[in-house]
């Protein structure tokens, strides 16, 4: 298992397919699946999006560049791009009815599926955290509940030779 690994990616809508495919290698290697793998899945796609649209503005010769890192906490995943940033308290709050239409829904979403998010080099940079360790403590616990299961159809079995 890779502790840190990344791409670098044109400023292409074109290259979501390659997104897709580093998170889900990252994803199968920690034993990620399910709702966890969409939310990460989810997350990344929409941070590299709104780093090609609004970042380099679909500039053909500024890349982003996508870092996964597997920390004490869980695994992270760094997206960042070539252009000018931003200042994330300007965003419009999405849920206020009377910014129906404005932009901002992606970071939004974002936030919501993101154990923990953070802006960095004057928004050229984001940060999407997602703590593992509740994943792994319910694969054990599955895992633990068949042990047990198989146990007892074991014994069951000797009991009625």
């Amino acid at each position: 298992m890779k502790k840190s690994e990344n791409i670098v990616l044109k400023s292409d809508q074109l290259y979501i397919n390659e997104v897709e495919q580093f998170v889900e290698q990252i994803c199968d290697e920690h034993n990620i699946y399910n709702s966890y793998y969409a939310n990460i899945l989810t997350s990344v796609i929409e941070a590299y999006t709104n780093a090609v649209e609004h970042g380099n503005k679909f500039d053909p010769n500024k890349f982003v560049r996508i870092t996964f890192n597997q920390e004490q906490q869980g695994l992270s995943f760094q997206i960042q791009d070539q252009g000018d940033g931003f200042d994330i308290n300007k965003i419009p709050d999405p849920t206020d009815l009377s910014n129906e239409g404005i932009e901002g829904r992606g970071i939004f979403m974002i936030k919501a599926l993101s154990d923990q998010v953070d802006f960095e080099d004057n928004g050229r940079s984001i940060k999407l955290s997602f703590r593992i360790s509740s994943i792994n403590r319910e694969v054990a616990t599955k895992r633990a509940d068949l042990f047990h299961h198989f146990i007892n159809q074991s014994v069951k079995k000797e009991q009625n030779i």
